[in-house]
């Protein structure tokens, strides 16, 4: 039966760490291998058991350590008290400063006494469209997966309930000591989970642009402009766009490793501010887009 085969690809995907991987070469961004947290999502007197995997890595990013330059050790972070020198972080405990140099201490038994329900439970509380929710508050991705096989056909129903109304659901969930709106969308064969930005934590888009003139442009400038946009134009295709700026560290790195002599670059001219802005719209109706231009490399290396 239909319902039976999704239930059993729903479970399939409840198991990151069996999940297939791209090579160890891959720059591709891979499941988080444990769950970011683990509860029920309800739906009024329906739940399932859930986890929530990052949807989202920085694995593949070039990281530096601080290295000391005369014995090439790498440098420890010590947590030192000013007064009494180094103290083990293991003994340490949460304070919230409440005027200079006056802390509130709590304790982890007291951080417990105020869990919420939502510390174990994604209650859907709200069903939305897509469109009413500003993309200002879009967070992070998250998947959620089913984690038991008991509550596969509770995740399956919701899952293609809101397939089949095109509605966000909204919830919140407590995670590292906070609570959040969660907003749920079908995704593949399953369920995927944005935290959202609370209200207090997104700034007024009318105050930060109050500065800038309210006057129109000269509608040629404006009509060019589109014709640039017409041309340069196409579908988002996230793998014609790569960090330029990390590929050349990758590069620095290996040509290092190799005993290379670095030579530095000559600094880039600054742009002269003082143009003739009808001139440089012409222009640039004769140049192709530097989005065209990645789409032409990439694709001239896919066939070699």
């Amino acid at each position: 039966m239909p319902a039976r085969k999704t239930a059993k690809h729903a479970h399939k995907a409840a198991r990151p760490s069996h999940a297939k991987a791209g090579p160890a070469h891959s720059k591709e961004a891979r499941l988080s291998a444990r769950p970011v947290w683990q509860g029920h999502l309800r739906l009024s007197l329906v739940s399932c058991p859930v986890a929530l995997f990052g949807a989202t890595s920085r694995a593949n990013d070039i990281s530096f350590h601080l290295i000391n330059p005369e014995t090439n050790n790498r440098i420890k972070m010590v947590a030192t008290d000013p007064d009494t020198g180094p103290v083990e972080r293991s003994s340490l405990v949460r304070g919230f400063e409440i005027q200079k140099n006056h802390y509130v201490i709590v304790k982890p038994e007291e951080l417990d006494a105020v869990k919420l329900e939502t510390t174990n439970t994604i209650d859907i509380e709200r069903f939305v469209d897509e469109s009413d929710i500003d993309r200002m508050f879009w967070n992070t991705p998250y998947f959620l997966l089913p984690s038991e096989k008991s509550g596969l056909d509770a995740y399956t129903v919701i899952r293609e309930a809101l397939e089949e109304t095109g509605r966000i659901a909204l919830g919140r969930v407590v995670m590292h000591t906070r609570e959040r709106l969660v907003a749920l969308e079908p995704r593949e064969r399953g369920l995927l989970a944005y935290t959202l930005r609370m209200r207090d934590e997104v700034a007024n888009p009318k105050t930060a642009f109050a500065d800038i003139p309210a006057a129109r442009p000269d509608k040629r400038m404006v009509d060019i402009a589109k014709k640039i946009i017409e041309q340069q134009q196409g579908p988002f295709e996230p793998e014609l766009f790569e960090d330029r700026y990390e590929n050349a560290l990758r590069d620095l790195i290996r040509r290092k490793e190799k005993g290379e002599r670095i030579v530095t670059a000559e600094p880039a001219e600054e742009p002269d501010n003082v143009i003739d802005l009808m001139d440089a719209l012409k222009k640039s109706l004769k140049h192709k887009g530097r989005a065209q231009e990645t789409e032409h490399r990439v694709k001239r290396r896919a066939r070699k």
